[in-house]
């Protein structure tokens, strides 16, 4: 049998089992876009040309032929994905670097979110003459990278911020409220517990009542949302679960950029300077994991992880992709596109998508579609495409040998007190220079409920220089 089908291209079979009808069009579609041959087929099918400053957020409406996306120049802009062209651009309101943009569902996209470096969360409304409203939904103490929107609602929105709060907006109300603050998971009995920088925060599809949150330490927290109260004031830490690899846990020299959830509820978690990792729910370590590795890692299933690229530069995101959720996306700071089989890890596609870092990549809701953006000012879109290309470069090789080294050495590097305390003095001018050029405007008036509620949670302390102030120029993407 294999000697008789040696030499038939891969998706053949389906094609003919499709045309004399053995299988249905909506399970052929499924079963091409999931073809790994397909996938190999990716290029670079066009550019987005628009923005004036690196482009840091992308998404897709529900029905894939719409791109919303937000940039450091502040500008919201809607594409139009089959001729490649804007449909609207508008100046989203915020004060900073755009970091996340997102259409809320059955809205006739009218009604999209975007959260900022400025800590602001912001609502543009489109009205039919092309006229947008920008408001302010409510505001962090720190930069807000990611926004989640409840699965199917028009009305409900999720926040996680810099401060490691994570908010509910209601949007058909006027106001925010905090529902809890992650702190850290260490235990020390001489301070008040810190809190956790955030950088991504994802519904479980498949039970919207959980979401994912991962920042400024090594565990990814999973919580019940029915069980966190509308008031932060009086709502504790109440950690459903956590996830972490054995060999990270205890660490204090890594944090999680990018978290995303597959249709089956594998929680899959990219850390900074580290790998990627596939968590299944048997890998849970309960809401207070161990504070240090274990001893017997053998007791214990290990998940799969996903290696290659490097993960420094930026806050990255990870992605799932293909109908069945088959492969695993991501960018790297050497400027290159992976894609890897989700079962086994194999390395199946590596694309040059940037000359510098790949930030964020989006796939397109039914199609073997994606949108990528990185440091240069366009939006690159890929798709399956008639080419002799290897899918693999010829210095592939080469490529994952220097970021591994990359990793190594950065894992290895020791700062002298005098550097320390140079990087401290520097921090602190920017700072200072920073809140002095934000609180002087009026768009962002002081709160004094919530830092009245930020001292009583022991973050009057916060230091808004993380991420916000890092770069001292908000026309320039932030590098972390």
């Amino acid at each position: 049998m294999k000697n008789r089908h040696k030499g038939i291209p891969d998706g053949f079979t389906e094609i003919c089992g499709r045309e004399i009808g053995l299988t249905q069009p909506r399970r052929f579609a499924r079963q091409l876009s999931a073809s790994e041959n397909l996938v190999k087929k990716i290029n670079l099918y066009g550019n987005l040309n628009g923005h004036e400053g690196c482009v840091n957020a992308l998404q897709f409406n529900s029905s894939g032929d719409l791109l919303v996306s937000g940039s450091d120049d502040k500008q919201v802009i809607l594409w139009n994905c089959a001729n490649k062209t804007k449909c609207l651009s508008y100046p989203s309101g915020h004060l900073e670097n755009v970091f996340q943009t997102r259409i809320m569902p059955f809205t006739d996209d009218r009604r999209i979110v975007t959260s900022s470096c400025d800590g602001q969360v912001r609502l543009g409304q489109v009205w039919e003459d092309g006229r947008v409203d920008t408001k302010r939904l409510g505001r962090h103490r720190g930069a807000v990278h990611k926004l989640a929107v409840e699965p199917g609602s028009p009305h409900i929105l999720y926040s996680c911020g810099e401060d490691g709060f994570v908010q509910h907006f209601d949007l058909r109300s006027s106001s925010a409220t905090k529902i809890f603050c992650c702190s850290s998971l260490k235990e020390n009995r001489k301070q008040p517990p810190k809190s956790i920088r955030l950088n991504d925060i994802v519904f479980d599809q498949r039970n919207p009542n959980y979401v994912a949150v991962g920042g400024s330490e090594e565990y990814a927290r999973v919580y019940d949302l029915r069980k966190c109260q509308l008031d932060a004031s009086s709502n504790a830490d109440r950690i459903l679960t956590t996830f972490c690899p054995h060999h990270l846990i205890g660490t204090n020299n890594v944090h999680i950029t990018g978290l995303a959830y597959s249709n089956t509820s594998d929680l899959l978690v990219s850390y900074n300077d580290e790998l990627i990792y596939l968590f299944q729910g048997s890998m849970e370590l309960g809401p207070l994991p161990p504070s240090a590795p274990f001893e017997n890692f053998l007791e214990f299933e290990e998940p799969q992880v996903y290696f290659g690229h490097r993960n420094s530069r930026t806050v990255k995101g990870v992605s799932f992709f293909g109908p069945n959720d088959e492969y695993i996306l991501s960018g790297s700071d050497c400027g290159h596109i992976f894609i890897w089989k989700k079962k086994g890890a194999k390395l199946v596609r590596v694309m040059l998508g940037d000359r510098h870092v790949v930030n964020h990549l989006e796939p397109h809701p039914h199609a073997p579609i994606l949108a990528t953006c990185g440091l240069e000012n366009d939006i690159k879109l890929w798709a399956p495409m008639a080419s002799d290309a290897p899918p693999l470069p010829e210095n592939v090789e080469k490529i994952l040998e220097t970021n591994r080294q990359a990793r190594e050495d950065h894992s290895r590097v020791t700062l002298t007190p005098d550097v320390i305390m140079h990087v401290m003095r520097l921090q602190r001018r920017q700072t200072l220079a920073y809140n002095e050029r934000r609180y002087s405007r009026a768009d962002i008036e002081s709160d004094d409920e919530d830092e009245q509620l930020d001292y009583s949670l022991g973050f009057a302390d916060f230091d808004p220089s993380y991420g916000e102030g890092s770069t001292g120029n908000s026309t320039e993407c932030n590098i972390s």
